[in-house]
């Protein structure tokens, strides 16, 4: 071994790695036990087919979309990024959280790291011999996080309009089997828990921002922070902020007509409408937030939760509902990542 080089402790990572996935496993076995089995798979041989098509079909153009739209809060800090890097980007990052969950945001930085210019055009290097790209990660960071939140922003609004408009239907479940839980496991305890580590967080920036200039530990958090908090608000400096949020429209958009195709794909689900569709999208992005690898259980458990709360339809049937669902995206995914993946190594 090289002078200067450390062996990485992988311990960490697998230990990490194999709780997530324990937890996976055991949402699934709890979800799927006492399932019949062959009613189970009677239920998928019955769906029409041609609807996952579109529903799979509707999950690549978000992807694409989803590419165009980080594409655009990057090129204030590299213009030389391409809609094929973000779109690689975002699909090899999709098929990382399969390994590890929400690993694959820090990925799909590295990616664009990588394939950026350096900040002079060519190969002069800093401090250590490192280069400096113009996007370097803690900006492309900062870009996801800014994403990332509208996301969030989204999918509240659609809430909201749901709880709005629909309380009488939705508003029990969302209140009763998603936020009463949360509220009861939030004690007393947690929130002071919570409230000390935000004072503690707030008093290291002070002292990091006061030191920087006497203290290199504290002038390369600063330096993070900065490149961090500028990738965030790269969003001030987009020249078409318009597209940024259209994109953003089309994104969920996609995601909502991937929740009705794959709605009337079912015989049992099919006389349900779009506001149905949208109600099962949101929930079971709810799914997708829960740290276990791939959303693998948890999405399966909250959609099926949702149909047998909401609509009276037997929990098995859910199941195949969410199954058909996640499983056809989790396909989508691999598929993209792995052709991504090639794309990339055979271009360089």
């Amino acid at each position: 071994m090289q002078n200067g080089m450390k062996k990485k402790d992988y311990g960490t990572d697998i230990i990490k790695y194999l709780l997530s996935a324990a937890v996976a496993c055991f949402l699934l076995y709890f979800t799927f036990r006492g399932v019949k089995w062959d009613d189970f798979i009677t239920g998928i041989k019955s769906c029409r087919w041609g609807y996952i098509l579109v529903s799979m079909a509707a999950g690549i153009a978000a992807f694409w979309f989803r590419g165009l739209r980080w594409r655009e809060t990057l090129l204030p800090i590299d213009g030389s990024i391409s809609r094929r890097t973000t779109f690689n980007a975002v699909n090899i990052g999709y098929i990382a959280n399969f390994v590890f969950p929400r690993i694959g945001e820090f990925v799909r930085c590295g990616f664009i790291t990588k394939n950026s210019l350096p900040e002079t055009g060519n190969e002069d290097v800093g401090d250590g011999g490192i280069v400096r790209k113009r996007a370097s990660y803690d900006k492309v960071l900062g870009t996801v996080v800014l994403e990332r939140s509208w996301d969030m922003v989204t999918m509240l609004l659609f809430l909201i309009a749901l709880l709005a408009f629909r309380w009488s239907e939705f508003g029990a479940f969302f209140l009763e089997k998603m936020w009463r839980p949360f509220q009861e496991n939030m004690n007393f305890s947690l929130w002071w828990l919570l409230l000390g580590l935000a004072v503690v967080f707030a008093v290291a920036i002070i002292i990091i921002y006061r030191t920087r200039n006497r203290s290199g530990f504290s002038r390369s958090v600063a330096k993070v922070c900065k490149g961090l908090m500028q990738g965030v608000f790269s969003c001030v400096r987009m020249k078409n902020k318009w597209k940024f949020f259209f994109y953003t429209l089309v994104i969920w958009l996609m995601y909502w007509l991937m929740s009705a195709a794959t709605m009337n794909a079912m015989p049992g689900l099919d006389s349900l409408g779009a506001v149905d569709a949208l109600f099962l999208m949101v929930a079971g992005s709810f799914g997708w937030l829960v740290p276990v690898p791939g959303g693998f259980g948890a999405f399966h458990f909250i959609v099926s939760l949702a149909l047998s709360t909401i609509y009276g339809i037997p929990f098995e049937t859910g199941l195949i509902f969410a199954t058909l669902s996640h499983e056809s995206q989790a396909i989508t995914m691999a598929a993209c990542g792995g052709i991504s993946y090639m794309d990339e190594t055979f271009r360089r």
